[in-house]
């Protein structure tokens, strides 16, 4: 397949990849947010959970900018906190 064909066939399911961006790094701006006062700090968490809520918010952006009804979105998201709950340890 083509580069041109893959990103056409894309962006049917993940919307506009200006759109995507624009709102996935919205998303990960407000989890990057680094407050001293101990609650909702960035810092705290593992790499693995930094990692999954990245992806998490990738994934977001795509059901936003494109397709909501596209299960591989759904499922990925699922995915990547099975990943990161899996690594907890309480």
């Amino acid at each position: 397949m083509e580069t041109s064909e893959l990103l056409a066939t894309r962006g049917q399911t993940h919307g506009p990849y200006e759109l995507h961006a624009g709102i996935t790094q919205q998303l990960k701006a407000v989890l990057h947010f680094q407050q001293q006062n101990g609650y909702a700090c960035w810092a705290k968490l593992t790499e693995c959970q930094r990692e999954s809520l990245d992806m998490i918010m990738h994934k977001v952006g795509r059901i936003l900018a494109g397709d909501p009804d596209f299960r591989d979105h759904w499922d990925d998201i699922a995915g990547y906190a099975k990943l990161a709950a899996d690594k907890c340890s309480k």
